[in-house]
């Protein structure tokens, strides 16, 4: 028996476009089989992008889905490729006409298996026993002599079930084709379970990672092969496409080490998620270009850094709109982060605006404070109807944590919000890890030293820093982790030790910005809880903690 030479398709699909998605899984099948390959698997719910909701209720869909399965699997063969094996993943009804979860197998210009996946998760940002029905017998195929069993993410994630069905068929090999979107840590938490399940079967395991954004969620990728011993076989990077061949070695041979390449650091890995999710939304929903409130702040400073990684520095604008309280710092900083990453800095004061609407309003305190966030937003939002730029907020986790920020202002408008699932702390960890990339590659570093060094201020009124409002942020960020993320109490927060007075006051401030939340763009997940599909809330509640 010769060695089974297998191939892991790490691409980036899109929901609905389903030609595309067909496109890129030819072009796959192609470069697998020119590098020996006799099967080559794709993600989860490859043909259709992931996760695509009620789209999978509609008819039109469904029909678009398995019509282009079958065109895939004749242009294959049309093209001398009909004795490639090719697992994807794709839409599929059952005998009750309900949407499914599908794993199918083409070969000869035809599916010749098809698998439903079992486990349908109902967490975090999963809804999907809402959306399909459930199957229940393992898949189990034959390739080259070999015996693979295939179930769909999730299914590994669940004792008992397809994968412990198929513990006693023999295996192998184990693929597994998944859509799991990133999060911090969550690399090593898969290869654990990856290597208990391969242990589970007793032969090596395939998972293959979809990567790429999809509206609030990123896909990292990072598709590996562990052997059934445990040990790292081979693996793809993060954030970018993929082919990695590897050869299944015949039965009492001992496995050869494929290609390797070595994990990103977290910082890196957060920065690639929420540059992955900008680029893609940006390109997926048909933009060119980003405008932005340039402030010289910390915020607005990574912001335009990342957009300027996403889509290249010529293709944002950066608009400074000083008041009458902004320092010369801030406008220096501001203009000098332009320069750094190649934007068009465009200057915009707000005087003349704030002054009309003064004087038929004559606002005082919070309101007149307000009225220069909003206005600093409508011109924003005038340059990207005039341009058609995409707006996007710079505004952090902290922020969104405790609704400080003006509903409406530059900060929270527009259609993307790339730092909303990053705290403060985590906005000035990963701008020194930016500007320390650059350095390691003799790079200008992106970010002015002075944005991240200075204390963040919104600069309403004179000498204002966030820290009138806010407890420091190191303090404040440990406590939103503890009861946000973690779901801690007012009770439990107080038994670790945290000031009640600071513990009263941020519970209060997380209590009452529900509304404002709902109102935020979207922003890419890199946490474990992000605001959105993660936590979900009523805005009408009386409950307090007490």
């Amino acid at each position: 028996m010769t060695d089974l030479r297998i191939a892991m398709a790490q691409i980036n699909t899109c929901v609905g476009d389903i030609a595309g998605n067909a496109a890129l899984i030819l072009d796959g099948c192609r470069a697998a089989a020119e590098r020996g390959a006799r099967l080559v698997a794709f993600p989860e719910m490859t043909t259709t992008g992931y996760p695509i909701e009620d789209l999978a209720l509609r008819a039109s869909f469904q029909r678009a889905a398995e019509q282009s399965v079958h065109r895939i699997a004749a242009e294959l063969d049309d093209a001398g490729l009909g004795d490639l094996t090719v697992v994807l993943g794709t839409l599929g009804t059952n005998d009750e006409g309900r949407p499914t979860n599908d794993a199918v197998v083409l070969r000869g210009g035809a599916v010749t298996e098809r698998y439903s996946k079992h486990h349908l998760p109902n967490y975090g940002v999963f809804d999907e026993r809402r959306i399909f029905a459930a199957g229940h017998e393992p898949c189990l195929i034959t390739a080259d002599e070999r015996r693979i069993g295939i179930v769909v993410c999730e299914d590994i994630w669940q004792d008992g079930g397809p994968v412990a069905a198929l513990a006693s068929k023999d295996l192998d090999l184990l693929l597994v084709l998944n859509g799991s979107p990133f999060e911090e840590g969550k690399g090593m938490v898969r290869t654990e379970l990856a290597r208990r399940r391969a242990a589970e079967v007793g032969a090596p395991l395939v998972y293959v990672n979809m990567w790429g954004g999809q509206d609030d969620l990123v896909f990292d990728g990072h598709s590996f092969i562990v052997a059934a011993d445990g040990e790292w076989m081979a693996n793809s990077p993060g954030f970018e496409d993929s082919l990695v061949t590897w050869d299944v070695p015949a039965r009492g041979t001992a496995p050869a080490t494929g290609e390797v390449v070595d994990f990103a650091s977290e910082d890196e890995q957060a920065y690639r998620a929420v540059v992955t999710g900008l680029r893609d939304y940006v390109n997926k929903n048909g933009f060119g270009s980003i405008v932005l409130g340039v402030s010289g702040g910390i915020d607005s400073a990574l912001t335009a850094a990342i957009a300027a990684d996403a889509i290249g520095g010529a293709n944002v604008v950066g608009v400074s709109m000083p008041s009458e309280f902004s320092s010369e710092h801030s406008k220096d900083d501001a203009a000098d982060l332009c320069k750094r990453i190649g934007a068009d800095y465009r200057v915009q004061p707000i005087a003349p605006l704030v002054d009309a609407f003064q004087a038929q309003l004559a606002l005082t305190g919070v309101a007149e404070e307000n009225l220069q966030a909003r206005v600093r937003g409508v011109i924003l939002m005038a340059i990207s109807n005039r341009e058609n730029h995409l707006v996007i907020a710079p505004g952090n986790k902290s922020e969104l944590a405790t609704g400080y920020a003006t509903i409406y202002d530059a900060g929270s408008i527009g259609g993307f919000a790339p730092l909303k699932d990053l705290d403060k702390t985590r906005v000035w960890a990963l701008a020194r890890w930016r500007n320390a990339l650059a350095r390691s590659r003799g790079e200008v570093e992106p970010i002015p030293v002075n944005s991240i060094e200075k204390p963040p201020s919104a600069e309403l009124r004179p000498g204002q820093t966030d820290q009138d409002s806010l407890p420091d942020y190191a303090l404040l960020d440990e406590v939103l982790d503890a009861y946000v993320e973690h779901a801690e109490g007012r009770e439990e927060l107080l038994a670790r030790g945290f000031d009640e007075a600071v513990v009263d006051k941020v519970l209060s401030l997380v209590d009452r910005a529900e509304w404002k939340r709902r109102q935020y763009p979207l922003g890419p997940k890199v946490t474990a809880l992000a605001f959105g599909r993660d936590r979900r809330l009523p805005v009408t509640s009386r409950w307090r903690e007490k």
